[in-house]
């Protein structure tokens, strides 16, 4: 007899139990060890945006009891919430996060739609050759990538970006040194690390898609770009809007790409909301108004993935018992 058999049967032999009830208590292990790694610490990052912790009095103290009871730092209310909100750097770093959360997605959607129309066009040949290689960039670690596309986007004559400008008779670009250049970057180097996830969700989609309803079209006497946006877009929208709030999600949380490239310059013009978060915290050690800033965001990004869900039927289906 295995092991969990006999916890199992001891479980039954428990008198009070209801044994309806029984499978409850293999839950606890994994709900110990989510509440351990995952809910504890977003509880304690909202009291911390409740104090006026800092690492002066934060960790002033013995021991962890000391951390875990916040240290010397007092409880301040909403003051932490005030003061970021009536923060014009925040609200910059609020809207620019927006717009690029909004440009990203849609460059991602463009691309990743036009890579899978290629990959499983019956006319395209060596297409799983190719597919492994939409795949490559997910391979390869994060920090990696933003380190090379920072390079192809150096300010330098001899940087990638620029040669390609000069080879077109094009002047150079300060790239990283004027703000909406340096946006565009982000966005270029964001779209080629998410758009393996949405090439493959896309093509799942497309492969799914009955070849029925692209021959009746064809009867009827519509043409390629007729039937690819009343037949291929309406077929695969559910998926494709899925994984488009995935990636927004993700986009509105990116870190490494405005860090790494240049902290979200110039002048903290391109500082998306994270970075703006991580900034108030370690930068200027004002942990209390970073804690406030990452449950604002939280919040923002929680109640838009709920809205779009919401409003695109993706839970349609779905049981609730």
């Amino acid at each position: 007899m295995s092991t969990v058999s006999r916890v199992a049967r001891r479980v039954e032999d428990v008198p009070f139990l209801d044994k309806r009830d029984a499978s409850l208590l293999f839950v606890l292990p994994g709900l110990f060890v989510f509440s351990a790694f995952m809910l504890f610490p977003v509880l304690y990052l909202v009291g911390i945006s409740f104090t006026n912790a800092e690492p002066a009095n934060l960790f002033a103290g013995d021991g962890a009891v000391a951390v875990l009871t916040f240290g010397e730092a007092t409880f301040v209310g909403l003051e932490n919430y005030a003061s970021v909100l009536t923060d014009p750097q925040f609200w910059n770093s609020f809207g620019i996060t927006w717009l690029f959360v909004a440009t990203s997605v849609a460059l991602k959607l463009v691309l990743s739609i036009g890579i899978a129309l290629v990959v499983t066009g019956k006319r395209v040949r060596g297409k799983r050759f190719m597919r492994s290689l939409i795949i490559l960039p997910m391979g390869l670690p994060a920090i990696f990538t933003i380190t090379v596309w920072r390079g192809i986007f150096s300010s330098a004559e001899f940087g990638l970006a620029n040669q390609v400008l000069r080879s077109l008779g094009m002047g150079t670009v300060s790239w990283l040194s004027e703000r909406w250049m340096a946006f565009v970057a982000y966005n270029i180097t964001e779209a080629w690390l998410a758009y393996p996830f949405m090439v493959i969700i896309t093509v799942s989609a497309l492969q799914d898609v009955p070849d029925e309803l692209h021959e009746a079209a064809m009867v009827d006497g519509a043409g390629y770009l007729s039937r690819f946006f009343h037949v291929t877009l309406p077929s695969i929208k559910r998926p494709v809007l899925f994984a488009s709030i995935l990636t927004a999600a993700a986009s509105f949380q990116q870190f490494l790409i405005p860090y790494v490239f240049n902290e979200g310059g110039p002048a903290r013009q391109n500082e998306l909301v994270v970075v703006y978060g991580y900034r108030e915290a370690f930068s200027f050690s004002a942990y209390g108004e970073g804690a406030a800033i990452s449950i604002i965001a939280v919040a923002f990004i929680g109640a838009f993935m709920w809205l779009n869900v919401k409003r695109g039927k993706l839970a349609d289906g779905v049981s609730d018992s």
